[in-house]
């Protein structure tokens, strides 16, 4: 009797509701509230990192591990030499080496690279002729890298990742604790301009998306400014190297999907862990750098493609529809519209400054409502331009 005069007051509210605002309003209203809690369900889920605590997993190894971090170089970049690789010579650490595999030619700039051992003993220089009739990808340089490296524990780094603070190789290190595969944070370089905090923010957000899923168990990549894992899972009979050997991408996401696992994997978040990649312009030479790391996308697990599509498009159709009430809607539904919307924003504003606290990225929400409202634009971009063959990724 209960449930029949429920659904009997259900069906009069129905009919009240359909009578003043029509079948139009109805929609509009019932998808807004849907695509609402679709939205909401989204950010919560991405501020799953900020409660992540690696120490709360078994530990593997007592003791502090001894590690080698391993970067490639690909040309003669002084900039590299004169400011990024002292951050990591300078690290706060009791056993450590920087394994620095040039490819290159350039014998004079060799000779300049193993001269700076007289400074920093725990310097190794190894080098790979560079062939052009015979390219060389950054996993074969990482190949021979890890192979020169003395120590079990390996993190590698590019010449454009710059430590914020001599605790990054400390707090990166002890990860290998309780896991064999170690996954960090890199943000983009903070320079001046609206471009820059737009890229900035694509990469938070876009990172947070995938450490979140790894703080949820399902770890399925990295970012090749600041990873690492052992040279027993490397050279293990199951693993052997890394994988996918014709494309020129793929260390740190396609090769970690196939090793990374909830049991093996640590997550290390903190502003003293986080590297900035360095900013060499602006969105052109953003999109570029999307579109080539980012056409290993297509051989990602498909619930993160279907995320990875599904988010813009829900946050699309939900502007589309709050515009569409405030337009033909009445009054009452106007106000319900604008309470909705403001009510998403909240829950986005307070995950987005939960997230970026915790990866240490500052003044991410003054103009965050422009990226929220355009970020959907540059995805759709990025998939025009990747329907195209790359022939930079392909060897």
């Amino acid at each position: 009797m209960r449930k029949s005069r429920i659904f009997a007051l259900v069906m009069q509210l129905l009919d009240n509701f359909l009578s003043t605002y029509g079948v139009l309003g109805l929609i509009l209203s019932l998808v807004a509230l849907l695509l609402l809690v679709v939205q909401i369900v989204i950010y919560i889920r991405l501020g799953i990192l900020v409660g992540y605590k690696n120490n709360r997993r078994k530990k593997v190894r007592e003791d502090e591990p001894a590690v080698s971090i391993v970067v490639p170089m690909f040309s003669e970049d002084y900039g590299f030499v004169e400011e990024r690789l002292p951050l990591m010579l300078k690290q706060e650490y009791r056993e450590f080496e920087v394994v620095l595999v040039y490819v290159g030619q350039n014998s004079d700039f060799h000779e300049e690279l193993v001269r700076l051992r007289q400074n920093y003993p725990h310097l190794t220089v190894t080098r790979i002729h560079l062939d052009p009739r015979r390219p060389i990808s950054r996993k074969m340089a990482l190949n021979i890298g890890i192979k020169a490296a003395h120590y079990e524990c390996m993190l590698f780094a590019s010449t454009e990742t710059m430590p914020r603070t001599s605790r990054w190789l400390a707090l990166m290190a002890s990860g290998f604790a309780r896991g064999q595969v170690v996954i960090g944070y890199a943000a983009l370089e903070q320079t001046k301009g609206f471009q820059n905090y737009m890229m900035r923010t694509d990469r938070m957000m876009q990172s947070a998306e995938w450490l979140s899923r790894a703080a949820k168990g399902k770890p399925y990549r990295g970012i090749i400014h600041t990873f690492g894992f052992t040279k027993t899972l490397y050279f293990s009979k199951k693993v052997n190297g890394f994988n996918r050997l014709a494309m020129n991408i793929g260390e740190d996401d396609l090769f970690l999907q196939e090793v990374a696992t909830l049991a093996n994997t640590s997550l290390i978040l903190s502003p003293k862990a986080t590297v900035d990649q360095k900013s060499w312009g602006g969105l052109r030479w953003w999109m570029h750098e999307e579109t080539y790391y980012g056409a290993a996308a297509r051989f990602y697990p498909r619930g993160v493609r279907w995320m990875r599509f599904w988010e813009p498009c829900s946050r699309v159709l939900f502007f589309g529809v709050v515009l569409a009430m405030l337009l033909l809607m009445p009054l009452e539904l106007q106000l319900a519209a604008l309470v909705v919307f403001l009510l998403r924003y909240l829950v986005v504003v307070v995950e987005v400054r939960r997230i970026a606290r915790r990866l240490g990225e500052k003044r991410m929400l003054r103009l965050y409502p422009f990226y929220d409202l355009f970020s959907p634009l540059w995805v759709l971009l990025r998939s025009l331009l990747m329907v195209r063959k790359d022939e930079r990724v392909w060897r």
